[in-house]
């Protein structure tokens, strides 16, 4: 690796891209033999942010279940009660089924393509192949269900829609559409319309049903909506349901499938396209195979590791999965993605399917900067910007009066926190404002949106911290979530201040604002209670050593929230700590209370920032081992979204790092990965890079910087250099 290129960005791409990375069917398409039966381990998600629905493939009944992001009952919850009836809980909107008379049906297949965001389900019945396809577009806010033959007026059926909440649901066919209505307590409205078009044949619109008869295409288009909106002076409604869903479906009233077609794909595959990933060949006739044998199969084989990865492109789907998660449950305009994404079936799914404030929300995110999809992380900001009054009501509520605010451990829609007061959680939330402006250098963003998150709730915790006998500042009554006693200055809160100050105070400094608020908060960093080493040469979690606790397999590691997603330890700068971490992340080990869905994303991140590459690779195959459904979902159990999120942003870890000021490749490259590829990861300073290896050797690097730039790049085995960046040239070394 001594050769180092400068090229226009134009000129160099034909040179390099054969290098990286090529996408393969057998890290992009899930598939299946069968029809789905169970809604949580085999049905296929698809979504545009706000619309989530979930495709089984039945062929005599297709059933797809449909929910909308803002479909929640409940409101502010002052109380603080985490019940239904205050706090509420996301809900499921309901199902379209289409019914038809089917025989013998032969050569079956769906599949869900996420290099394209449409799901595919195909048979053939006395020599006529079926086509059904769907897809959920963000720029027409539709999904659309194309229904088709390759034999003319072969299509019959009857669409219907059922819903989830028989006491509110009203029926109607109005302008030959089908809707569902309804409105909850809470004057919530929601509204579904499906529109149905069709290619020979005939429909009909009779008892709340459509039927279609010797048709030899049907295209059903439905729109559905809420009358929510981020917006507290408007209390959180505004128009009404039925008028969001009509005007969508007049916008789309006389396109073509095709044209429809081609509108979301350009709008999907400009997000999913900017990163591919080639972490070796599989065998072929594993590819072939059913993605839940595939699965099986590793499972079975995972278990006795290490070995060599018995199925690499799986490790990619399960890579490349994460990113199609977060582009179709988060997008500008939509509410950020939950414990769920935005897929449900129940009026009382697990933990009401909130936004947990102490990991869960924020590990959804942790993909979005590194893996190159700032734009997706607008919901997280909006929602949480929107929503700070109401967090500051209720701070002042129980503290008095105080600066800034914090949030309990859930919340819902309306800013309502439920459970406990996870008085921390908004220091952690600060620090994906910052992380947004270290990706993308956006100043606009650092100072109309981050600053004044970072700003309020620094200045609630400025005041609130206590000092001890040698003159160290603590957080006083902490919890090392969701681990032991509430005690004064946990690692974990110990941690999120020094973040949280230090990101303040970065954020100041850029803007240049606010001198004597950083005279402030630079004292205030100079004197908080740093971490220690104990005993046993472990990180210690808490101020007092409590070895049962430490030495559990439990599944939180909160007090190593500092080495990821923190950066306040590091091997490059803080060795001893460091080593500490990998003592106490040993000690937590993979078994029993450990083995959860979102546990293993995160020991993923942790082991690659420690260098352990072997131990980070176990973690993603302990989650495909473990806690990993039948359609890629992972599970707690029950399902949450998180940890196939999670997982994606731990893999990057491994390929690529650049929190502790320098840019460093291939970290932690696992031997499971030989041979292989990625391009288009993300590094702090909006730098695009490009990464190719061989049998486990670097072969290949780009760099492509939006701004002039000098960093501080380590490669595999050399020594730390400069490299000099020149906006939009590509640098190549090789």
């Amino acid at each position: 690796m001594k050769n180092t290129h400068l090229f226009s960005a134009t000129i160099a791409l034909a040179v390099t891209a054969s290098s990286y990375a090529s996408v393969s069917p057998g890290s992009t398409v899930l598939k299946f033999s069968k029809p789905a039966k169970n809604w949580e381990r085999e049905s296929l998600p698809l979504g545009n942010g706000s619309l989530g629905v979930n495709v089984f493939g039945g062929e005599a009944d297709a059933t797809i279940q449909f929910t909308v992001d803002s479909l929640w009952t409940g409101g502010e919850n002052p109380s603080g009660s985490y019940s239904l009836k205050t706090f509420g809980a996301f809900q499921n909107f309901g199902e379209i089924h289409f019914k038809s008379k089917h025989g013998k049906v032969e050569d079956y297949q769906r599949q869900l393509d996420i290099r394209n965001a449409i799901h595919t389900t195909t048979w053939t019945e006395n020599g006529v192949k079926f086509t059904r396809e769907v897809f959920v577009s963000y720029p027409d806010k539709v999904m659309v269900w194309r229904i088709s033959a390759d034999k003319p007026k072969s299509i019959s059926g009857t669409f219907t829609f059922s819903g989830a909440h028989p006491k509110s649901d009203k029926y109607e066919v109005s302008s030959n559409r089908l809707w569902l209505n309804g409105e909850f307590k809470n004057k919530l409205q929601y509204a579904a319309a499906l529109s149905v078009r069709n290619s020979g044949g005939a429909l009909s619109y009779e008892d709340n049903k459509i039927v279609a008869k010797d048709c030899s295409e049907v295209v059903a288009v439905m729109a559905a909506n809420t009358n929510y909106v981020i917006d507290l002076d408007k209390k959180w409604m505004s128009g009404t349901a039925k008028e969001r869903s009509e005007k969508a479906l007049d916008k789309v009233s006389k396109e073509s499938w095709k044209l429809l077609k081609q509108r979301h794909l350009a709008d999907y595959q400009k997000y999913f396209n900017r990163v591919t990933i080639d972490l070796g060949k599989s065998n072929p006739d594993l590819v072939k195979q059913d993605l839940n044998q595939r699965i099986q199969n590793y499972r079975q084989h995972a278990k006795n590791l290490p070995r060599p990865c018995l199925d690499p492109e799986l490790e990619a789907m399960l890579f490349n999965y994460g990113r199609y998660l977060l582009i179709s449950s988060s997008r500008p305009g939509s509410l950020p993605a939950n414990l769920q994404g935005i897929w449900n079936n129940s009026n009382n799914p697990a933990w009401h399917s909130d936004y947990h404030t102490n990991i869960n929300l924020q590990m959804c995110y942790w993909l979005a900067e590194p893996a190159n999809l700032s734009e997706m992380t607008a919901p997280l900001f909006d929602m949480l910007t929107e929503q700070a009054p109401v967090y500051r009501k209720y701070t002042i509520k129980q503290y008095g009066e105080t600066p800034g605010y914090v949030t309990r451990m859930s919340v819902n829609i309306y800013g309502g926190g439920g459970w406990n007061w996870n008085i921390e959680g908004t220091a952690w939330l600060a620090q994906h404002f910052y992380e947004h402006y270290a990706f993308t250098g956006d100043k606009k963003f650092l100072k109309e949106t981050a600053y004044p998150w970072l700003r309020d709730v620094s200045k609630f915790w400025l005041p609130r911290l206590k000092k001890t006998a040698d003159g160290k500042l603590v957080v006083p009554n902490a919890w090392s979530h969701e681990h032991g006693p509430y005690e004064d200055g946990t690692a974990h809160a110990q941690q999120l201040m020094w973040d949280l100050f230090t990101n303040t105070l970065n954020a100041a400094k850029e803007l240049g604002i606010d001198e004597k608020f950083q005279k402030q908060l630079s004292t205030t960093i100079d004197a908080l209670y740093g971490p220690k080493i104990g005993s046993w040469g472990q990180l210690m979690e808490w101020m007092e050593e409590k070895p049962d606790l430490e030495k559990s397999h439990h599944r939180h590691t909160s007090h190593l929230f500092a080495v990821f997603p923190g950066n306040q330890i590091s091997i490059a700068n803080t060795p001893k700590l460091a080593q500490g971490a990998i003592v106490s992340l040993t000690q937590r080990g993979e078994v029993g209370d450990s083995r959860r869905s979102w546990a293993w994303a995160w020991r993923t991140a942790l082991w690659a920032r420690l260098g352990k590459s072997e131990r980070a690779h176990g973690c993603v195959a302990g989650l495909l081992a473990y806690n990993m459904l039948d359609n890629l979902w992972t599970t707690h159990p029950p399902f949450q979204i998180d940890g196939s999120m999670g997982i994606t942003a731990g893999m990057v870890e491994c390929l690529l790092q650049s929190h502790s000021g320098v840019i460093s490749i291939l970290p932690a490259l696992p031997k499971a990965w030989p041979t292989g590829s990625v391009t288009g990861l993300k590094a702090r300073g909006d730098i695009t890079v490009d990464i190719a290896w061989k049998k486990g050797t670097l072969a290949k690097v780009k760099f492509v910087s939006a701004v002039d730039q000098t960093i501080t790049l380590q490669l595999p085995g050399e020594k730390k250099k400069q490299v000099k960046l020149i906006a939009g040239k590509e640098v190549i070394i090789e």
